[in-house]
């Protein structure tokens, strides 16, 4: 049912009315299932209970309980507070059934403890209208709540979020306009990894059928050092890391345990290595049921032949972090030194497994005239989003699939360009969000310019073509020709463009970092 504002669409819970806005309806806050509070509480998603009447769908649901970081990095968009966390969002042309449009799944990012579908650097409106095509945004559990590793519950539950969500999606999208049989899900960041590790469950199987994944991060946690960080997260509260002990504290209040290890994360070098030294305790854990292996292994034994792929990173995905830590211009040469050794091509163990010194020596070696702060972002982009990413295409082609490569080169025009291709430019680029979350930093008293509209609708035409066609409009990736598509003022394909990474890191194996020394 249509009227001049308002579209009434039913799901298969219940009516829901969304508004028209800008040539789209757009439906906020739709529970794809039930608030994981009370006995749910730590379990894997419930299926949303039913309701009568129509349900108006024109705000977003409340943000997922998270750690304060959350205010300094995205803003909420008329979201109330309360307990119904798991919910999606809708942005369609038109909620015809017989439209059949392409259908795209964002996934946000945040280091797996922050984040909201309702910020408003994630308004879809120009993906939707652009590409006429459906865009969906989900809300996934963060944090403790996700991701933690503790007995008594499922792990991964953020991850288990996502599929629910997609079995909404294939459920219910048909009656918004859009093709439950071409589905495709992009995200960027710890997005990306949650994208990687759908390509890698057994519970995804066949809920997408293309998959967008920018800036992978490399870090997944083994079963043993997933439990090992749950318990000392635990201890900050003086409890066990069981879903009994834990569900006795708020989930609002439960985050400031999680938040409380940062800054004492590097005490635990020896038992959990590089992880140590990043800014998250949590990650997708390979526990051997919801992610059985680790992304790298699954797809190089086929777990996604049948998905096409695209995958790929910024030029310069250390320097926001840098810049963030107050570090830009003030790397030393011991520091740089530290990174290197804790990030450094081996088996990923960092300091005391004996392979710190090599990653020193191969990264010196093969920039012999980089700074120290040239080498510091090198080897942390490296190590922690563009090795992995570029790691992810190759074995999707190992496994028999099809994967896209890409880089973006075009600088952050902030600062006078000092940020270069950071982590997370991609984000505003995709959306047209320049004056929101990232956007407002990246893009500060400087809004988008012809150049940045220009460089964003080329990144954006790319991805919708994609979801539409299977095609972005450059040649798939090789072993041998290495054709990646660099997105810059001019745009163009060439050999993959960082060989000298590639083959200090061709023969690392990406998989669940292990907890290294179990003896304390």
């Amino acid at each position: 049912m249509t009227s001049a504002g308002a579209s009434v669409v039913r799901t298969h819970a219940g009516a829901v009315r969304g508004r028209r806005e800008d040539g789209l309806v757009v439906f906020r806050g739709i529970p794809f299932a039930e608030p994981p509070v009370g006995d749910a509480r730590f379990a894997a998603p419930r299926p949303v209970t039913a309701w009568d009447g129509t349900r108006d769908a024109f705000a977003f649901g409340p943000p997922p309980p998270q750690e304060s970081g959350f205010q300094g990095r995205t803003g909420v968009i008329d979201a109330p507070m309360g307990d119904d966390w798991l919910t999606v969002n809708v942005w369609t042309p038109d909620p015809d059934p017989a439209a059949r449009r392409p259908v795209m799944v964002w996934i946000y990012g945040g280091a797996y403890k922050l984040g909201h579908s309702g910020s408003p650097g994630y308004d879809a409106r120009r993906i939707a209208r652009d590409g006429d095509l459906v865009v969906v945004t989900l809300n996934y559990r963060l944090g403790v709540e996700g991701f933690a590793r503790i007995d008594g519950a499922p792990a991964n539950r953020g991850l288990l979020d996502q599929v629910a969500a997609l079995e909404w999606v294939r459920e219910n999208i048909a009656a918004f306009g859009g093709d439950p049989g071409r589905v495709t899900v992009f995200g960027e960041s710890a997005g990306a990894g949650s994208v990687a590790s759908l390509l890698a469950m057994p519970s995804a199987a066949g809920l997408f059928g293309r998959a967008i994944a920018q800036s992978v991060p490399g870090p997944f946690f083994s079963d043993g050092l997933a439990r090992d960080i749950a318990a000392a997260i635990a201890a900050e509260a003086g409890l066990r890391p069981t879903a009994a002990d834990l569900s006795s504290v708020d989930p609002r209040r439960l985050t400031a345990v999680g938040e409380a290890l940062g800054p004492k994360m590097r005490e635990f070098e020896d038992r959990w290595g590089m992880v140590a030294h990043t800014l998250t305790a949590f990650s997708p854990v390979v526990d051997g049921e919801v992610l059985p292996t680790a992304p790298w292994q699954a797809l190089a034994a086929g777990s996604a032949r049948d998905v096409e792929l695209i995958v790929g990173h910024t030029r310069n995905e250390y320097r926001l972090f840098a810049a963030l830590g107050g570090q830009l211009g003030t790397i030393t040469d011991e520091q740089a030194t530290a990174a290197l050794r804790t990030f450094g091509p081996g088996p990923g163990l960092g300091p005391g497994s004996g392979f710190g010194a090599d990653g020193e020596r191969a990264y010196r070696a093969a920039f012999p005239d980089a700074s120290p702060e040239e080498l510091y972002e090198w080897v942390h982009s490296d190590a922690v989003f563009r090795m992995p990413s570029l790691r992810l295409a190759e074995a999707q082609i190992a496994g028999g699939g099809r994967a896209h490569v890409y880089e973006l080169a075009w600088p952050a025009p902030a600062y006078g360009g000092a940020l270069g291709a950071c982590h997370g430019l991609d984000i505003p680029l995709l959306f047209g969000t320049f004056a929101a979350d990232l956007g407002l930093m990246l893009f500060a008293g400087v809004g988008s310019s012809p150049e940045a509209e220009a460089v964003s609708s080329r990144f954006r035409t790319a991805w919708t073509a994609f979801a539409t066609t299977g095609d972005p409009g450059w040649p798939a990736y090789d072993t041998e020709r290495r054709p990646t598509q660099v997105f810059d003022t001019e745009s163009v394909v060439t050999a993959y463009p960082h060989e000298t990474s590639r083959r200090l890191w061709e023969h690392h194996d990406f998989g669940a970092l292990p907890l290294i020394d179990q003896s304390a």
